[in-house]
């Protein structure tokens, strides 16, 4: 099989394709053969050692996001079966509660930008028939961190104003989520062409940050105050006080990504209700999907590359050349 090898914080030029043999389960795990992985940030984090001891030293199988179908189980796996269609949980073991495990794909342990990976069975959810291979290989990290930003810890209700920045994973996926729960949706970006998108999956407000360069004070003005019930934060501490300002009393800052800083859980303020999210556990997985199917959602694919394509792939997400998703294909 292929596989991608990265040299951990040596960059994305270091990542290069091996043929490898195919894994075999043990008791308790299934082999899944991969057909899709989607990128995140996270990744280039990785590949830059931009936080460092996050990565597997000293080189590292990348992506923690994809789906596929099972292969084969090994002893005592009653939960999946071959042929199921699945999705690795990101954080494996994490099944319930609010404690991740340390065991993250791409991360801490090998990902998923390869052709066969075994997993434990009960780190597995089966995706629905409603979603493709594509589609669901974009859950795992984007999609339901931004699930857990607007239903972990404040819910949210219909009517409320609910801000995203940028069209990249997360904040799409926020953006579909909070509008499939009857909120309103802010959302920002430097790209006229791609606020045209946001809008045409329901964002009911858009600014450009960089021809609107004071856009807190522009959101306050169309939507009448500080309304904000949750702030998507993806950009980090260089936002934070215009992100608070905008926030109603019990609003919440959701700490999310540093694409612009460091991340906004560095900054402390007792009037801010800031909440770190760190992704979701199998239970909330389960539950996204099932509102995924519910309210017909269809996660948004930009772009899709072949194995032997992961540099430009990286290149693509690393210039903000996409909206939603960059995809590889594992076929």
């Amino acid at each position: 099989m292929k596989q991608a090898v990265l040299q951990s914080g040596k960059g994305v030029e270091t990542i290069a394709i091996r043929d490898v043999a195919v894994p075999q389960p043990g008791p308790g795990e299934a082999l899944v053969r991969l057909h899709a992985a989607t990128l995140n940030f996270r990744d280039v984090i990785m590949a830059k050692n931009l936080m460092p001891g996050l990565a597997k030293e000293p080189e590292l199988v990348p992506l923690s996001c994809a789906a596929g179908a099972v292969e084969t189980v090994g002893q005592g796996v009653a939960r999946v079966k071959p042929g199921d269609r699945v999705t690795p949980l990101f954080a494996i073991g994490w099944l319930s509660g609010t404690q991740p495990t340390p065991t993250m794909l791409g991360g801490s342990i090998d990902g998923v930008a390869r052709q066969y990976a075994v997993f434990p069975a009960d780190s597995l959810v089966r995706n629905p028939d409603e979603l493709g291979d594509l589609e669901a290989a974009t859950l795992a990290c984007a999609a339901l961190t931004s699930w857990s930003a607007l239903t972990a810890y404040r819910p949210t209700r219909p009517g409320e104003w609910v801000l995203a920045h940028g069209t990249g994973g997360v904040s799409i996926a926020a953006l579909q989520f909070a509008k499939a729960m009857g909120a309103n949706v802010v959302v920002t970006s430097s790209s006229d062409a791609k606020l045209a998108r946001a809008r045409s999956y329901g964002a009911d407000l858009t600014i450009n940050y960089r021809t609107t360069p004071d856009w807190a004070a522009t959101i306050r003005s169309k939507i009448g105050g500080n309304r904000i019930a949750n702030v998507v934060d993806t950009v980090g501490a260089t936002q934070f006080d215009d992100n608070a300002s905008l926030l109603t009393g019990d609003g919440q800052l959701s700490a999310i990504g540093m694409l612009g800083s460091e991340f906004s859980w560095t900054r402390q303020d007792a009037k801010v209700n800031l909440m770190p999210i760190s992704v979701g556990n199998r239970d909330q997985h389960e539950a996204m999907l099932a509102f995924i199917v519910e309210h017909r959602i269809k996660p948004v694919v930009d772009v899709v590359y072949e194995l032997d394509r992961i540099q430009d792939a990286y290149r693509t997400l690393q210039a903000g050349r996409f909206f939603g998703k960059v995809a590889i294909s594992l076929l």
